[in-house]
C-alpha cells in the first residue's frame, strides 16, 4: 500500500508541475503576461496584413457577411483620437472600396461609381470620430484599457499551446474602442443594466507575443477578424500621402462641410418596387392595399434596427384593424438562409422583404434604419432615420395616427 500511495502521489506531482509548467503559468501572471503585450503592440511602427472579418446576426452563429481586405497601418502620434492612420482595401458585394484615414479626414473611393468622398468630421457633435480603428491599434486599446481601468471587469488567459486567449468581459455597459473606451449604451435604448454587457477576445500568437485575432461580442453582434500575412515596420508613415491615391478621374465629395442635404422624396411619390422575400415570393407595392403604409429600410447586424424590432411587432397589433401595413426592407444582407432564420428567430410578423441595389438607391438610404410612411396616394409624408425607443417610436404613432 505504502509502495502504491508513493507512486500515486509521484504522479499528482508531476501532474500539477506539468500543469503549472504548461497550463496555467500564463493564467498565474495575467497583467504580467498583457503588459509584455501591450509593449511588444507598442513598439510596431507600421503593419500591413490581410483580413477577413465576418458578422453574425444578433442570437445567431451563421455568418451574414464576410469581408476580405488588405490593410496598411501606420502608428501615428500626432492623431490625438485613435492615434493611427490606414488605409484598407475592400471587396463588398462586388463593390471595390478604398478606405483611408491620416487622421485629418476618413476618405471612401468607390470604384464603381468613380467617387472620392471625404469626411473631415467638421460636424462631429461626437466625443471620438466614429471609426473602426485597425487591427494592431484596436487590440491594443483594449488592453490597455484592462490594464488600466477603474470599471468591474473579468479578465482571463486560456493557453491553446501554440496561442493564449485573452477574455475580458464588461458588466452591465456597452464599451465600443475608438482608439480609447466609450460608454455607447445609448446605442441599445431598450436593453436594461442587466443585459447590457461587452466581451472582447483577443488570440495571441506565443512566437512573438502579438495578437492575430479578436472577437467582439454585443447583445446585438458578434463580428470577428483574422489577419495573416503581416510584415512590420516596411513602411513609414513619412510617405502616407493620401491625395497621391486619388485617381484623376473620380468626382470629389466633401462631407462635413455643411449640413446634410434634406431628403428631396419627402411629399413625393414613392418609388415603385417589386422585391422578394426569403421565400422567392414577389411583393410589389403597388399591390398593397392598406390606407397607411410604412417602410423600414433595416439591416440585420444593426443594433438601433433590431432594437426597434419589438416595437415594430406590437405596431402591427396595434394597427391590425387600422388600414394600415408594415413592410421590412433587407438592406445589408442577400443571403436567403440567414435572412430567413433572422426572421424566424424575431419571430416577425410583418412583411420582410429582400432590397435590391436601385431601390436602396431610389430611396436614398445611406444609413439604417429609415422609416417611410405612405398615404393612401403613396405620397411619401414622414421620413424618420435612426431609432430611439421613446423619440422614435412616439413619433412614429403620431404620424400614422395623422394620416389613418
Amino acid at each position: 500500500m505504502k509502495k502504491t500511495s508513493l507512486v500515486v502521489t509521484s504522479i499528482l506531482v508531476l501532474m500539477m508541475s506539468f500543469i503549472l509548467i504548461n497550463g496555467c503559468k500564463v493564467d498565474l501572471n495575467k497583467k504580467d503576461y498583457l503588459r509584455k503585450v501591450l509593449g511588444n503592440l507598442d513598439q510596431i511602427k507600421s503593419a500591413t496584413y490581410l483580413s477577413t472579418g465576418s458578422s453574425v446576426a444578433p442570437g445567431d452563429t451563421i455568418m451574414f457577411r464576410t469581408i476580405h481586405f488588405h490593410t496598411e497601418e501606420y502608428t501615428n502620434p500626432t492623431d490625438t483620437f485613435i492615434g493611427s492612420s490606414f488605409a484598407e482595401s475592400q471587396q463588398i458585394d462586388n463593390i471595390k472600396l478604398d478606405v483611408f484615414y491620416d487622421g485629418k479626414a476618413l476618405t471612401y473611393l468607390d470604384w464603381n461609381s468613380k467617387t472620392i468622398e471625404i469626411d473631415s468630421f467638421k460636424t462631429n457633435t461626437l466625443p471620438f470620430r466614429p471609426i473602426i480603428p485597425p487591427f494592431f491599434n484596436f487590440t491594443k486599446s483594449i488592453i490597455r484599457y484592462a490594464l488600466e481601468t477603474n470599471d468591474s471587469i473579468t479578465i482571463d488567459l486560456k493557453d491553446f499551446g501554440d496561442s493564449i486567449k485573452f477574455s475580458l468581459f464588461i458588466p452591465y455597459k456597452i464599451i465600443e474602442f475608438h482608439g480609447n473606451a466609450y460608454v455607447r449604451d445609448h446605442d441599445y435604448p431598450l436593453l436594461s443594466g442587466k443585459e447590457k454587457f461587452s466581451r472582447y477576445d483577443i488570440w495571441i500568437n506565443k512566437s512573438n507575443a502579438l495578437p492575430f485575432r479578436y472577437r467582439r461580442n454585443m447583445p446585438y453582434n458578434t463580428s470577428w477578424l483574422t489577419c495573416k500575412n503581416v510584415k512590420f515596420d516596411k513602411n513609414k508613415i513619412e510617405d502616407f500621402v493620401v491625395s497621391k491615391k486619388f485617381p484623376s478621374d473620380f468626382t470629389r465629395k466633401i462631407q462635413g462641410m455643411q449640413k446634410t442635404v434634406k431628403n428631396n422624396l419627402l411629399g413625393k411619390v414613392a418609388p415603385d418596387w417589386v422585391l422578394r422575400d426569403f421565400n422567392n415570393k414577389g411583393v410589389a407595392l403597388k399591390e398593397l392595399k392598406s390606407k397607411v403604409i410604412m417602410i423600414q429600410f433595416t439591416g440585420i447586424g444593426c443594433g438601433p434596427c433590431h432594437a426597434s424590432i419589438p416595437f415594430l411587432k406590437q405596431l402591427v397589433t396595434d394597427y391590425k384593424d387600422k388600414d394600415f401595413e408594415l413592410v421590412s426592407i433587407e438592406t445589408w444582407s442577400k443571403d436567403i438562409s440567414i435572412i430567413k432564420k433572422y426572421y424566424n428567430n424575431n419571430d416577425l410578423n410583418y412583411k420582410f422583404l429582400i432590397s435590391t441595389d436601385l431601390v436602396t438607391k431610389d430611396y436614398q438610404i445611406e444609413t439604417v434604419p429609415a422609416f417611410y410612411l405612405l398615404d393612401k396616394h403613396r405620397l411619401i409624408r414622414k421620413i424618420i432615420r435612426g431609432y430611439g425607443e421613446e423619440t422614435t417610436s412616439k413619433e412614429i404613432k403620431d404620424a400614422i395616427n395623422e394620416l389613418i
